[in-house]
């Protein structure tokens, strides 16, 4: 099965799974909302893993994304997602991830139910060189001061300011 013809579920803005279409009549049309794991990986220098899409990628062609991210498979839970996800990206399978949030994400392409997770990571990352051109990691504020510069998805500049908020209001 290619890429774009991957089953996804279709759901609610509540998240209740609704229907399933394949991924090519999802892409490209706002209205069908389906499911995505997003994971933060950050290292012990609270210095944040971001990946490179491949300029292959339908989605943001190269241009620097969430650590890891994917959609989430029929019948997957979002915990499951994100360490399939973890692994086939960035080669992790030592790390449990932490539930932070979820959000809804839109823009003229697709709408994503996104759950994002966060680990801590000191390990050696292989990632996948089908998916991604370069991983590294990023201080916040270096990631701050490059937000709105085209070199971010725009998932991501949404990604990063919604964890800013949800650390902020944490630490009240």
């Amino acid at each position: 099965m290619n890429e774009s013809d991957e089953l996804l579920e279709i759901v609610s803005r509540e998240g209740r799974i609704i229907g399933l279409a394949p991924r090519s009549e999802i892409h490209g049309n706002p209205s069908l909302i389906h499911r995505v794991v997003h994971v933060l990986v950050f290292n012990k220098k609270n210095k944040l893993f971001l990946q490179k899409r491949s300029f292959k990628k339908d989605v943001a062609p190269g241009r620097w994304d969430t650590s890891v991210g994917g959609h989430i498979s029929p019948g997957e839970n979002t915990i499951q997602a994100a360490k399939r996800e973890m692994e086939e990206e960035l080669g992790i399978t030592d790390c449990t991830p932490e539930f932070l949030y979820t959000y809804m994400h839109t823009n003229p392409y697709e709408t994503e139910l996104v759950y994002t997770y966060r680990c801590v990571y000191d390990g050696d990352i292989s990632f996948n060189k089908d998916e991604i051109d370069e991983v590294r990691a990023w201080s916040i504020d270096e990631i701050q001061n490059n937000i709105g510069k085209n070199i971010f998805s725009d998932n991501f500049e949404h990604e990063i300011n919604t964890y800013l908020k949800f650390k902020e209001v944490k630490q009240k």
